[in-house]
């Protein structure tokens, strides 16, 4: 494990990098965490704002395909609209729907994470060298 491929590429991809670990741990505490707690609702917060700020930063990089946009970039404009739709939802009082949303956002985090260990990204060079 290298962070030297990381380290070389533009400042958006180790912003968008350092902000989606952080939601990647952020978002499992607020999965296992008591719900409806203040603790809860608080580091809730704060991994919704990362997801945004993530999924934004998102629609600049375009590694995969240069100067388009990428069958990834489809998760971050779901993420755009799901994470306001989920806070909407739990507002409302739905708390079901609120917490379908929030967890379907979390498993997009997932699977983007995973296309990033593709041969040739980024972080597959970081991972296995």
């Amino acid at each position: 494990m290298t962070l030297a491929p990381l380290l070389a590429s533009p400042a958006t991809v180790i912003a968008h990098t350092i902000l989606a670990t952080a939601a990647l741990v952020l978002g499992a505490a607020v999965l296992f965490l008591r719900k409806g707690t203040p603790l809860h609702r608080r580091l809730g917060t704060v991994w919704a704002g990362s997801m945004m700020i993530v999924a934004a930063i998102s629609l600049g990089i375009s590694s995969v395909n240069p100067g388009h946009f990428s069958f990834i970039h489809l998760l971050s404009a779901i993420t755009l609209v799901n994470i306001p739709y989920a806070i909407w939802m739990r507002r409302r009082g739905a708390v079901r729907a609120h917490a379908i949303a929030m967890t379907s956002n979390y498993a997009g985090l997932l699977a983007a994470g995973a296309f990033t260990l593709v041969p040739g990204r980024i972080m597959h060079a970081v991972v296995f060298g």
